[in-house]
């Protein structure tokens, strides 16, 4: 049959398994289904996706063709462009590259759209048969990867909880609560009394909302008033500066921020104020980014295990493709305090 012209095939790129799947009108899945298991396919339904692929000369990939033979030895992870800067992202990636390395696997990375986890990518990389299985990050409400993954049989780990009530498959994590709850007795120990807590609007992040519950989890454990003691923000420090104003305003001695960035927000308030951070008020950031220790004074900030985490997402990883059937496993790691100049003793007579 004649090969029909097609915008890939003209400039000389290879024709994809998605564009095989929008000729015929069926899923990626189902044209993977054609070339690999075509008796799961009706007959016309596999007579059409045939035919999409003599008319675009479509090849499939050889990881498609030995799929059930061999191991592609790869890892798929999806970076969305709104996150591909983040430090602590950028730290993970590189903790679970070295992990698969070391496994004797390498790590795919393929763009996710921007505005939340997509299932785009995912098909594509699964139609294609080019990895034997995904980690996935940024695991907030609503995400739909982890179930999808999961009716196709197809192995995954999470970093980070699912955070929508019913969890669904292996996960590691790091323990937000504890990290926060950590951070309130040591400025307790240091006689603060009035700590505050800037994070980000509820409902909106599962991690936020798990760092505020230990911030007012172990407030409530002191006898510690939260009223009118927590400010949200958007992750910006502009938002933040503007956020944290009424929190000093209401004499907080002490502001605990779900994150570094929060953080720099705080500070840049405390000098519009004439304040030094660590002398008038305490501050205390999460995810200890290479910023902490180059602001001035250094930040006192809560350091995510994120070399663990990427060791054990490769392992429980591993540990599924070898047994498909076996119960989750699910990690919750603790998170470090590490105290620099942001945080002393509460101001005199400031304590009550």
């Amino acid at each position: 049959m004649p090969r029909s012209s097609n915008p890939s095939a003209a400039k000389g790129g290879p024709v994809t398994l998605t564009q095989v799947a929008r000729r015929a009108g069926v899923s990626a899945q189902t044209v993977s289904n054609a070339i690999n298991s075509p008796d799961m396919l009706r007959p016309e339904t596999l007579e059409r996706v045939r035919r999409a692929i003599d008319e675009m000369g479509y090849r499939p990939s050889r990881a498609a063709q030995t799929l059930r033979t061999r191991s592609s030895r790869l890892i798929g992870y999806g970076i969305q462009p709104a996150l591909s800067s983040s430090p602590v992202l950028d730290r993970f990636l590189h903790a679970l590259s070295q992990a698969a390395d070391e496994a004797g696997y390498r790590i795919l990375l393929f763009a996710s759209p921007s505005g939340g986890p997509a299932l785009d990518g995912y098909e594509e990389l699964l139609g294609q048969h080019e990895v034997d299985g995904f980690v996935l990050s940024g695991t907030e409400r609503g995400d739909p990867r982890q179930a999808w993954l999961t009716r196709r049989g197809v192995p995954f780990v999470g970093f980070g909880r699912m955070w929508s009530g019913r969890q669904i498959g292996d996960w590691v994590d790091v323990d937000g609560a504890s990290g926060t709850d950590a951070a309130v007795e040591h400025l307790v120990a240091q006689g603060h009394r009035k700590i505050a807590f800037l994070g980000w609007e509820r409902g909106v992040s599962g991690a936020g909302d798990d760092r505020a519950e230990g911030w007012q989890r172990a407030m409530r454990r002191h006898g510690l008033s939260t009223r009118g003691r927590r400010g949200q923000s958007v992750n910006d420090t502009d938002a933040a500066r503007m956020a944290v104003k009424p929190l000093l305003d209401g004499g907080a001695t002490a502001v605990i921020a779900a994150s570094d960035m929060l953080a720099l927000g705080c500070y840049q308030m405390l000098r519009e104020r004439g304040a030094l951070p660590g002398r008038d008020v305490s501050v205390v950031g999460f995810d200890d980014s290479p910023a902490a220790e180059l602001l001035s004074p250094t930040l006192t900030s809560l350091a995510q295990p994120l070399e663990e985490v990427g060791r054990e997402c490769v392992r429980l990883l591993l540990a599924r493709i070898a047994s498909p059937d076996a119960p989750p496993e699910r990690l919750l790691l603790e998170p470090s305090l590490v105290v620099r100049d942001s945080t002393a003793a509460a101001p005199h007579g400031a304590a009550r």
